[in-house]
């Protein structure tokens, strides 16, 4: 992707400390998310259908698409055309990795004669905003699931991670990107202010005037088990299932939903 003529500089990003040793530790309740899944499968079937439209989703930093299938399976049960973004583990942008997703977005959007929506789970949502930034034509809109996007690499624990992983530099990665920048399509930024690995607010999609149709959601999650957690599963649904592609219809923010309980495990947005 091309270098971004309206990268900020370091100091125009707001200072953030990474999540602390006691946050860290609860993500070891990851397992427990997924678990949750199958109590909750009667109501998670009541979340909005789908049109059927393509959906790629983006697996987060040394992850691969097995990661992915639980909320892939969800998203088919519930009438979109899911993918995995077929790339093995996700070790950073190397060579060829970002022409490989536009490459794919591109057949996608060819095949089905549609848009395509985006969904990225970490650093999967980096792809996913950065991909709708350059290819906006082709994409419906995009949802990221805990991505640090407006914070500086220092407000994970996992920027190391990255370093060794993908063999670039961090900091002179990302000043090639606008990286807290909205895409120009719908984006919703579902986050958890428990997430152990990306401080939350780096999570927060500042508004911009030039797409009102921006958004935050906060869940009740773990970083690593973000992807796999019931409430977060309903938000994607719900984000999906809106009808962009209907003549006249219109973008909606989300709204927690009514159904008895669900309300509770979404965190009031103006507490």
């Amino acid at each position: 992707m091309p270098r971004s003529s309206t990268a900020p500089s370091s100091d125009s990003i707001t200072p953030m400390a990474a999540p602390g040793l006691s946050l860290l530790a609860l993500e070891l309740r990851a397992p427990w998310e997924f678990g949750a899944v199958l109590p909750a499968w009667p109501v998670l079937q009541r979340a909005p259908l789908g049109d059927g439209h393509t959906v790629i989703v983006f697996p987060g930093l040394t992850a691969g698409d097995a990661t992915t299938v639980p909320l892939r399976r969800y998203l088919d049960s519930r009438n979109y055309n899911t993918l995995g973004w077929g790339q093995g583990l996700n070790l950073g942008p190397r060579d060829g990795v970002l022409d490989t997703a536009k490459r794919q977005l591109r057949e996608a959007a060819d095949a089905s004669g549609n848009k395509v929506s985006l969904v990225g789970w970490s650093l999967g949502g980096i792809y996913a905003r950065e991909l709708a930034k350059e290819l906006p034509d082709l994409v419906r809109c995009v949802v990221t699931l805990g991505t640090p996007f407006a914070g500086p690499h220092t407000s994970t624990n996992a920027w190391r991670i990255y370093q060794f992983a993908s063999g670039r530099n961090i900091e002179r990665e990302t000043e090639n990107y606008d990286l807290p920048g909205a895409p120009p399509v719908p984006t919703s930024s579902i986050y958890s202010r428990s997430d152990g690995v990306v401080a939350w607010r780096g999570s927060i999609q500042a508004p911009a005037d030039h797409n009102p149709h921006t958004e935050n959601i906060e869940v009740v999650a773990s970083h690593f088990g973000i992807g796999l957690n019931p409430s977060a599963w309903w938000a994607v649904a719900d984000r999906l299932g809106q009808p962009l592609a209907a003549p006249g219809a219109v973008w909606k923010p989300f709204q927690r939903p009514r159904l008895p309980g669900l309300h509770l495990v979404f965190p009031d947005p103006h507490r």
